[in-house]
């Protein structure tokens, strides 16, 4: 019986570390994807200012760049 007793609890100790470990790796991913968020949040205001100041001007595939 103490046999079994020590493998279930070999058992618990791996899986409570491996909880753990996982719950450190999305804590971390957690941060990184905030992160990531205010920085494409950043860029689409930058290009819509961008667009707001360029007069709404596209660039068809046909028109020569206007360095020509």
């Amino acid at each position: 019986m103490s046999d079994i007793t020590d493998r279930l609890e070999e058992q618990i100790a791996h899986l409570t570390r491996s909880v753990e470990d996982l719950s450190e790796v999305v804590a971390r991913q957690e941060e990184e994807i905030v992160t990531l968020n205010r920085r494409v949040h950043m860029l689409m205001q930058r290009e819509g200012e961008r667009d707001a100041s360029s007069g709404g001007a596209v660039v068809l595939g046909n028109e020569r760049p206007p360095h020509y």
